[in-house]
């Protein structure tokens, strides 16, 4: 497991073996960690804008002893087939979960509106990476389909009850044409939620009726 000073400590040195500037957008554990949600992770997932720039992250962690590693075990065979899935990188019990662009067809995108803060790591180079707002950190969460993801979906629920449900269903809605499956997965993630929070009927209806008009 990577605490928060390990996760710090870990890119810091990441900057010191990249050989241009590089920015990302990190999500699951690693943001919940930033954000305070949680103090220790197993795997980073970072999203970066192109291959360019993954590739040079490759390039600095391979350095640092990391190696390509299978999906299986980690991700479903649904998700392992999907064209946006990710390159996997481990040391260890350590592990790199890197996706370009979009996160199994949910397209990321680094902007103001969708980002609640940034940390700037400089050593040989600056590595750049952004934190999401919560409600995209649930949004992804209720889609990967990963072990645990459920439970850092309630932890931050339970932190945090001011979640704008009206945000995570309209952007799951608007995603819903590069991402068949996304309607679905949320739905069943918010079913199960209602057993810790309320969430309001009308937002199961914004996905239903959503789902009903894409067929």
């Amino acid at each position: 497991m990577i605490s928060t000073k390990d996760q710090e400590d870990l890119f810091f040195l990441i900057a010191n073996y990249l050989e241009q500037d590089i920015s990302c957008m990190a999500i699951g554990g690693t943001a919940m960690m930033f954000e305070g949600y949680k103090n220790t992770t197993k795997d980073i997932d970072l999203v970066f804008e192109n291959v360019t720039d993954r590739n040079k992250f490759i390039d600095a962690i391979k350095k640092l002893g990391y190696k390509e590693r299978s999906l299986a075990g980690v991700y479903d065979e649904k998700r392992r087939k999907d064209m946006s899935k990710p390159v996997m990188y481990s040391r260890g019990e350590e592990r790199f979960d890197l996706f370009v662009k979009n996160v199994f067809g949910f397209k990321i995108r680094i902007s103001q509106e969708a980002v609640s803060q940034r940390r700037d790591f400089i050593g040989k180079k600056e590595l750049i990476i952004y934190m999401p707002q919560k409600e995209l950190i649930i949004l992804l969460k209720a889609i990967t389909g990963r072990e645990k993801d459920f439970e850092d979906i309630e932890t931050i629920i339970k932190m945090k009850q001011d979640v704008d449900w009206d945000k995570i269903t309209n952007e799951a809605v608007k995603q819903r044409k590069s991402n068949e499956w996304i309607l679905i997965d949320l739905e069943e993630t918010m079913q199960k939620l209602k057993k810790i929070t309320l969430i309001k009927e009308k937002y199961f209806e914004n996905l239903y009726g959503a789902e009903n008009k894409a067929r």
